[in-house]
């Protein structure tokens, strides 16, 4: 299904284990800086920023959730009306690689079927202090479907494209006809207005983008 003109609302969901430095990662992409100083991510925030694919505007609007175990299941409700989610781990952590088979599940069993999932392995500056060679994270995306690349929230390298090609990757689907843009529970708006809380998400105000490296 084709979709002509107007504002598409991607809702995107980081979701990773705490302090792989998803929230650097947010902000790098919609205000262009690190933030080597932070608090950890408590509950939501969110972010947002204005990108053309095939010469149409997009607005992505970017929920960024809470790592620690304890907001997951405030978090969860985040995923149900998401078109796509990052999920991130950081090279230098064994430990949140590991991880990452129980957060995919958990995003699969709350998202639709037709999410599109990004997975970043962060901190590629420091590859000299890498616990997970890259050959490891293109296995896993392989064996689960998902995108992969490796970026670095620090120097910004390959985080424009990871959240371009996670887009452009939901885009096609919405010209395949795989989403339905009718469909509120894919995550997708089409038209011109102003930030739409998805499906399950908390009642008010979105929350702002805050502390930068969780």
């Amino acid at each position: 299904m084709g979709v002509v003109g107007g504002i598409e609302n991607l809702w995107m969901t980081c979701r990773p284990y705490s302090g792989v430095g998803k929230s650097c990662l947010l902000l790098q992409f919609t205000d262009k800086r690190f933030q080597p100083v932070h608090d950890l991510t408590i509950g939501v925030e969110f972010g947002a920023r204005m990108i053309t694919i095939d010469n149409k505007p997009i607005k992505l609007q970017i929920w960024d959730t809470a790592g620690q175990e304890s907001f997951r299941s405030i978090t969860r409700s985040y995923y149900r009306g998401a078109a796509g989610a990052l999920l991130v781990y950081d090279i230098t952590r064994r430990e949140t690689f590991n991880h990452l088979a129980s957060w995919l599940e958990d995003a699969r069993q709350h998202a639709n079927a037709n999410m599109t999932i990004m997975l970043i392995g962060n901190k590629y500056d420091l590859a000299h202090r890498r616990a997970v060679s890259t050959e490891e994270g293109e296995q896993f995306a392989k064996e689960h479907g998902l995108i992969f690349m490796e970026a670095s929230a620090k120097t910004a390298q390959n985080v424009e494209e990871a959240f371009i090609k996670t887009a452009a990757t939901i885009y096609k689907k919405i010209q395949d006809g795989v989403l339905d843009v009718s469909n509120e529970s894919y995550g997708i708006k089409v038209g011109y207005g102003g930030v739409q809380v998805p499906p399950g998400g908390r009642d008010g105000a979105p929350p702002q983008s805050g502390g930068c490296c969780n």
